[in-house]
C-alpha cells in the first residue's frame, strides 16, 4: 500500500519527528488567506510548489495534541508497512475529531489505495465539505467522479481545484480535455 504521501511528508516537512511528535502552532486564518493569494499569483509550478506545501501543512494542523499524536502514529505505522494499524489510527482520528478535514482526507487516501472507491469518495466529499479550499481533495474527488463516468461533475470539481491552485499539476490540461468532451468546441 502506498503511504499517504501528504501525511508522512507533511509531518516531516513541518519538523514533526515521526517517533516523538510536537505540537505546532496552527496558522492564523489571515496567514492561510495570504498563502492562497500568493498561490493564485504564482506564475510557474516551481513558484507554486512551496506555497502548496505550506498550505497543505496548514491543513494538517488539527489544534489538538491527541489528534496530532494519532496522525503521527499513523504515519509511523504506514512508514513501517503496518497498514492495518495505520488504518485503525486514522479511523480513530475521524471518530475523535469528525470536523478535522485532513483526517478524512488521509482516510480517503487509504481507502483508495485499498480499492474502496466508494469509501474514498465519501471521505473526499466529507473533506471538501469541511474544507472547501482543499484543492488536493477536490482534484482527487474529481478524478474518482471522472473514473465513474460523471464527466460534467468531474469538470466542475476540477475547475474548483484549479481556481484555488492554478498551477496544480496537470489539472489545466485535464480541464481542457473535459471541456472539449462535455461542452464541445467553442466557435
Amino acid at each position: 500500500m502506498r503511504i499517504p504521501v501528504l501525511l508522512l511528508s507533511t509531518l516531516l516537512l513541518a519538523g514533526t519527528a515521526v517517533a516523538a511528535p510536537r505540537q505546532a502552532a496552527r496558522p492564523a486564518p489571515n496567514e492561510i488567506d495570504s498563502l492562497f493569494s500568493a498561490l493564485a499569483k504564482a506564475q510557474s509550478d516551481d513558484e507554486a510548489k512551496p506555497i502548496e506545501e505550506k498550505i497543505l501543512t496548514a491543513f494538517l494542523h488539527s489544534g489538538s495534541a491527541t489528534v496530532d499524536l494519532l496522525m503521527t502514529r499513523a504515519a509511523t505505522a504506514l512508514h513501517a508497512g503496518d497498514t492495518a494499524t495505520g488504518q485503525k489510527l486514522i479511523a480513530a482520528v475521524t471518530n475523535v475529531a469528525p470536523d478535522y478535514a485532513e483526517g478524512w482526507h488521509q482516510r480517503a487516501e487509504m481507502l483508495a489505495a485499498a480499492g474502496d472507491d466508494q469509501g474514498a469518495m465519501f471521505c473526499l466529499q466529507k473533506t471538501v465539505t469541511l474544507n472547501p479550499r482543499h484543492f488536493e481533495a477536490l482534484a482527487e474527488l474529481a478524478s474518482k467522479v471522472e473514473e465513474y463516468g460523471d464527466k460534467p461533475a468531474a469538470l466542475r470539481l476540477y475547475r474548483k481545484a484549479l481556481a484555488l491552485d492554478p498551477q496544480m499539476d496537470g489539472i489545466a490540461r485535464t480541464v481542457r480535455g473535459l471541456e472539449h468532451e462535455v461542452e464541445g468546441e467553442s466557435l
